[in-house]
């Protein structure tokens, strides 16, 4: 199944001109960027379609530490993705997608934002994460709070807390991709310092990184 060019995503990093129909990513396709349009339109490592398959057919392309077998596939805010020789995490850059190079523990984590969670027996919590993963926790936790994933062991190393002073992106709205610090926070809505000012959003716009 395919998508009009016209209908995409304004965060992807592709010309408005061009063919009439490109690829559908099979998740959450406003938070992310298919995996065909990354290696093939912006890291150019092919030309066509059937150039990227066979790419991931060599079992050398990962995402966040798995083998990456379906074009479709979606890289979302903060996956790193593995090539051959080096790594690369998917960041926000003037309102668009694009990719920064990270070496070391960097490329072995990513921030994910926790948007429910769940008390189990055993007074453990089951956590859910805007990048559709589930995970178990003792620590102390609300929605709103960032983890930090340990990529290699699949589990949250720290948690990020939404709080006075913690530092933020913005995900979703106008000041998408901007970095600030939260200044106050009052039920849902925080005000949060950027380079140009002040300004007043909400909890669900803002994600907690370091």
């Amino acid at each position: 199944m395919y998508l009009k060019r016209n209908n995409m995503p304004k965060t992807w990093h592709l010309p408005r001109k061009g063919t009439t129909y490109i690829i559908r990513p099979i998740f959450k396709m406003k938070m992310g960027i298919p995996l065909l349009i990354l290696l093939r339109d912006m890291l150019k490592l092919a030309r066509t379609r059937k150039e990227v398959k066979k790419l991931l057919n060599t079992g050398k392309i990962k995402i966040n530490q798995k083998v990456a077998r379906d074009d479709k596939a979606v890289l979302m805010l903060f996956d790193v993705l593995s090539l051959e020789n080096k790594n690369l995490k998917l960041i926000l850059k003037n309102k668009k997608f694009d990719v920064a190079e990270v070496k070391g523990k960097e490329a072995e984590e990513k921030i994910a934002k926790i948007t429910g969670k769940k008390i189990l027996k055993g007074k453990k919590t089951q956590i859910n994460l805007n990048d559709g993963r589930n995970c178990l926790s003792e620590e102390k936790i609300r929605t709103g709070d960032s983890a930090v994933i340990d990529l290699k062991e699949n589990k949250i190393s720290e948690i990020l807390p939404l709080k006075t002073g913690s530092r933020i992106i913005f995900i979703v709205g106008k000041y998408l991709g901007e970095e600030g610090i939260i200044e106050k926070i009052e039920n849902n809505d925080v005000l949060v310092k950027i380079k140009d000012g002040k300004v007043n959003s909400k909890s669900k716009f803002i994600m907690v990184v370091r």
